[in-house]
């Protein structure tokens, strides 16, 4: 017979209770060698990137796709900037018949892109399913013909579809969503995770398939403690008297971060900073959200709490003596 203590140890051995993983916001080229440092310095365990890596920038995709750790990816908009619009097609600056950058950096990501799929981690018993790819936001179907030649999606009731599917062949009843832009439903105020800051100001400009992906995948009994993305910057064009909000909460306890603070790599005067989300998982709840600012050495600069789960209220028992 094992000792308690190490039957527990062996139960355990198979994933980890506790995660710390680095979401990564819009990368719009931004990316350098001491990126995957820090990461290193840091300690993640998972690293999320959400999509906008440039404009079809192969040669930032190949950087990403080299990193050596646990990872899973989306693609943005500005991932098929010159390939899923008119607008865009009529400004490629490559012969797009002879070449096709947006598969380029698909296949450079492999089983890391989970747009429209899935990602099993049995180390930390958990899955990454992703939303659309490619997306721009809002209420109203883009880029159809893009759509269906790559993926035969339609519209919105075909997306949410072939999001649910992915969720529904996870291995894992926990899964962390990620998306490049985030779900409708977390309000229709411009500094709102997904909120429209240009003209007309206001208005939710979430992604509607993700949002009833996102509770189809509830119903189905699957534990989801966080929902990250990106996309709308949390910088306001609108004013710069605020910031976006970057956190929401659902009364399922599901923890929504929207991770883009661009640009994150800035030059000061005497440093060059580098900034990451931090979410430690606990069992499967999100019980921290950082915003870290990383410099030379990978020492960490400034840290923001986002979010911090609550406490749970005890309530004591009163005991009354009988006289």
């Amino acid at each position: 017979m094992l000792e308690k203590g190490k039957q527990e140890e062996l139960m355990t051995s198979h994933h980890k209770q506790s995660i710390k993983i680095a979401v990564v916001g819009d990368v719009h080229d931004l990316w350098e060698a001491e990126d995957a440092i820090a990461l290193q310095e840091l300690g993640v365990d998972l690293v999320l990137f959400v999509g906008d890596f440039g404009n079809e920038s192969v040669e930032i995709v190949r950087k990403i796709a080299l990193l050596k750790l646990p990872k899973a990816a989306i693609m943005g908009n500005h991932d098929a900037w010159y390939t899923a619009s008119d607008w865009g097609r009529k400004r490629c600056p490559y012969d797009r018949t002879k070449e096709d950058w947006v598969q380029q950096q698909l296949d450079l990501l492999g089983e890391t892109h989970v747009g429209y799929g899935k990602l099993d981690f049995p180390e930390f018993n958990l899955t990454v399913v992703g939303s659309r790819p490619f997306s721009w936001g809002g209420e109203i179907w883009k880029n159809e013909k893009f759509y269906r030649k790559r993926y035969g999606v339609t519209g919105f009731e075909d997306s949410t579809e072939r999001i649910v599917a992915a969720a529904e062949s996870a291995a894992y009843d926990t899964i962390i969503f990620m998306g490049h832009n985030g779900p409708t439903g977390l309000g229709n105020c411009p500094e709102d995770p997904c909120g429209k800051d240009w003209q007309p100001i206001g208005g939710d400009y979430g992604d509607p398939d993700f949002e009833m992906a996102i509770a189809k995948t509830h119903a189905l009994g699957k534990n989801i403690p966080l929902v990250t993305f990106g996309h709308m910057h949390h910088t306001m064009r609108h004013t710069k008297d605020k910031l976006r909000t970057p956190i929401s909460t659902s009364p399922q306890g599901t923890v929504y971060l929207n991770s883009a603070s661009v640009p994150r790599i800035i030059q000061t005067e005497t440093n060059r900073l580098r900034n990451f989300s931090l979410v430690s998982l606990e069992s499967g709840i999100v019980s921290q959200i950082s915003l870290v600012w990383l410099g030379k050495d990978a020492i960490i600069a400034s840290e923001q709490v986002l979010y911090r789960r609550p406490e749970p209220i005890v309530i004591k028992p009163i005991y009354i003596q009988s006289p």
